[in-house]
């Protein structure tokens, strides 16, 4: 479609008929008056990185050198402004959350949305749950190539439901409000059972909003004059989940129930960002068994995850981060208390769109350090991301 609407729309921009127009700003936009606009964009993630043997033996135990995202992303509005769409296609292996390498998803995203006002709308399709922040946060628009590994252990990640959003301006502060009834069983899920998820957020921004909404980005680029703070809390109830991770991971032999609470709090001035998230993941019965005793489980347990950057007026910026994941009760014997710390380096060439990003760090299990202790290694990753 593009292909078409381009010459044509090229050739119209200065005449006054029905064909589109095109322009170059945002990613690439096409409209038509009021009537349509699809806003089109991509970008690519491309790395090399590795780990090592032990915490002492510092020879390559695995590479990691691939693309790791490759996204396709179109939004924009039908007969008016109040109805608008928003998709987003993944084409790399690992965005396309395999079920032992066999079905692929390639649908990240695919939402309608009707907005009854500025301050509130409601959505209907495929999209992320309302949950921790880093989650909810691009991951073009991380100052680490990843998310931790607290995120990646509980974070909700998205969903089939119904969305609610509202926005409560209360002088020059600001509380926002998200929900969300959804399937539970994560992107492209087969239907399972009647159980469904129920997910709540509040945010609260006691000195008023984040200049060019820098509260859904990490690290501060703007340089915010004046300090800004967002508090958040959120909560989910998974009943009948069929999934170890909810939304994510692999299959549970029996359909558990599972709450996750989450907190978290952003803090930013003068190229200084702070953030903070905390997890808390139950379920009464969060193991589970097949006929031969193998077993499938759901993390129950905390997380944390800190970091701290600072951004310079020559768009480096140098950031740390610490980590860890905590499992409880009967999981703790099948997956260890584990904790990372990462050192990290950017070079923003036009914002977070085109970047240069590297980490290198350590990783060590069971609250013990030493280098020579099992499990503990070090690692060390160099990205290029690329984008309109």
């Amino acid at each position: 479609m593009l292909l078409l609407a381009v010459p044509c729309a090229l050739s119209a921009q200065n005449e006054s008929d029905e064909r589109a127009l095109v322009e170059i700003h945002d990613g690439v936009t096409i409209s038509r008056d009021s009537l349509f606009l699809m806003n089109l964009r991509f970008r690519m993630q491309n790395r090399i990185g590795f780990t090592t043997v032990s915490g002492e033996d510092l020879s390559v135990k695995a590479v990691e050198a691939r693309v790791r995202r490759l996204r396709l992303r179109m939004d924009g509005f039908v007969l008016n402004d109040r109805i608008r769409y928003y998709l987003q296609l993944n084409f790399s292996r690992q965005d396309l959350d395999l079920v032992e390498d066999v079905v692929a998803q390639p649908i990240r995203d695919a939402m309608v949305y009707y907005h009854f006002s500025k301050h509130t709308y409601i959505g209907f399709g495929q999209s992320k749950l309302p949950g921790n922040r880093q989650r909810v946060v691009s991951s073009g628009n991380l100052q680490f190539p990843d998310r931790s590994i607290a995120n990646s252990t509980f974070t909700l990640d998205r969903d089939f439901g119904v969305f609610g959003y509202h926005t409560i301006p209360l002088g020059g502060q600001q509380v926002q409000l998200k929900g969300a009834v959804s399937s539970g069983d994560g992107r492209g899920a087969l239907p399972q059972n009647e159980g469904m998820a129920y997910t709540g957020r509040i945010e609260w921004l006691p000195l008023g909003s984040f200049a060019n909404k820098g509260d859904y980005s990490e690290g501060d680029l703007e340089f915010e004059p004046k300090p800004k703070l967002s508090i958040a809390g959120g909560y989910s109830y998974n009943d009948r989940a069929v999934r170890n991770g909810g939304q994510l991971g692999g299959e549970l032999f029996t359909p558990t129930d599972m709450t996750t609470f989450m907190a978290d709090l952003l803090y930013k001035q003068r190229g200084w960002a702070f953030s903070a998230e905390y997890f808390d993941r139950q379920s009464e019965k969060p193991i589970t068994y097949d006929a031969d005793s193998a077993v499938s489980f759901i993390t129950t347990g905390q997380g944390l995850n800190v970091q701290l950057s600072k951004c310079l007026r020559s768009k480096y910026e140098f950031a740390g981060r610490y980590t860890l994941v905590d499992p409880a009760g009967d999981v703790a014997a099948l997956r260890s208390r584990t904790e990372e710390a990462l050192l990290g380096a950017t070079k923003y060439l036009n914002g977070h769109r085109i970047k240069l990003q590297w980490y290198a760090g350590y990783r060590w299990t069971k609250g013990m350090m030493d280098f020579d202790h099992a499990g503990n290694n070090w690692t060390t990753m160099f990205q290029v991301e690329f984008g309109i």
